[in-house]
Parts: C-alpha cells; structure tokens; sequence
C-alpha cells in the first residue's frame, strides 16, 4: 500500500474528512490480497489448485481429463503392448469395437504432478537416464520404473510395480512420456506371481502371465 500522505497537497493535508476518505479509498483498493492470491492459487503451480492448474495443464499440453475404459475384464495376449488389464481366456470378455469408457477428472494433487511430469518431458533429452529420472518423479517411492531400448527403433517403459487403471490411462493417454522421434515405445508391467496350474492356488498364473520359480543356488 502506497503512502497516500505524500500525494495530497498542503490546502488540503489538515481537513480530517478528506484526508480520512483518502486513507480509506487507499485501503479499498489496496491490491495486495488479489495479487497474493494470484499467486498462490494461479501463478505458483506448486500451490495453483482449481482452474489455476486447469491453466497450467494447458501451457505445458496436458489435460485433466482422462478416458479410462471399463473395469470389466478383457481377454488379450502377451505381446509388447500388452496392457496391465488384459486376461487369458475364461477369465476377461471379448472387447467391443466402441468399448465403453468413462471420463476420470484428476484431483488436483495428481494432476500437479502429471503438470510437473509433462513440463520435463516437454523439455528433456530422450536418453535412457533422463527418462529413467522422469519416471522417478512420477512415482516416488513405488518401486523400480525404467526405459528399455529394444532395438530397431523400438523402446520400453517398464513398471515393477502394480500400476492403477487411472495410472495406466496417464502413461498412455496424457502423453507425459517423451520419446525419441520415430521410435515405437509400450508401457510393459511386470506382474508378480509364479506360473503353476489350477489347484495350486489363487496366486500362480498361467502361460506368459507368470515366471518359473527358481531354487536357491
């Protein structure tokens, strides 16, 4: 707030009615609150909550809306863009050419950190330990996340951890992951679990879903 004192001329500076209406008009239109506000709940995208984020997540390119298909099991086969919903057969349905989706809002908590995620990603290098960090910001604490480069134009995210249906639509749909231009790449999570047949258990899998256990050597 300005000192109003210094702006009003000396005929007027001891008349108290006019001096108090200066004073009070200073205050009224003081703009430090909007402008602290601003900046807390817009400018700052640490503290940006609401359409401040709404605001950032269309600078750096990425919405708050994602399209998250049915929880209902969908049949599907081991292949590199196998999806961390899919089942062998008798267990997951055929999917539907329009198979139904439906519109997830981040919270505001997942989508700063999806913001963050894509503002790197808008300016990293798409090397292997650049891309490793990425993915250690995305998930902090979850378990081990990593690229794979596989050749003939052809890389891998990868996941030692579960990822949620939610999670899984960001890694595909938001389009936070860079990769190098013209390089084919897949999210690949790694499921836990050991193969073995019906009877044993409901923790072994079968073919291609689970890996042999090994003896101790």
């Amino acid at each position: 707030m300005i000192d109003v004192e210094r702006t009003i001329i000396s005929q007027y500076a001891n008349s108290p009615t006019l001096v108090q209406l200066i004073q009070n008009m200073n205050e009224y239109i003081d703009p430090r609150a909007n402008i602290e506000a601003f900046f807390n709940f817009v400018w700052n995208v640490d503290t940006a909550v609401g359409f401040g984020l709404d605001i950032w997540g269309r600078i750096v390119g990425v919405s708050r809306l994602l399209q998250i298909p049915g929880a209902d099991p969908i049949v599907g086969f081991d292949n590199a863009s196998f999806p961390d919903d899919w089942f062998p057969m008798s267990q997951g349905r055929f999917a539907l050419e329009n198979e139904v989706t439906t519109a997830y809002e981040l919270p505001d908590d997942a989508y700063r950190v999806l913001i963050l995620t894509k503002a790197l990603a808008n300016i990293v290098s798409t090397t292997s330990p650049a891309l490793n960090q990425l993915l250690k910001n995305m998930f902090p604490g979850r378990g081990r996340a990593y690229v794979r480069d596989l050749g003939n134009m052809a890389m891998q995210f990868v996941f030692n951890f579960q990822l949620t249906t939610v999670e899984y639509a960001i890694l595909t749909q938001s389009g936070a992951l860079p990769h190098p231009a013209g390089v084919f790449y897949s999210v690949i999570v790694v499921r836990s679990g050991l193969f073995g047949f019906q009877g044993q258990g409901s923790t072994v899998r079968p073919f291609n879903f689970g890996v042999f256990n090994s003896r101790p050597q």
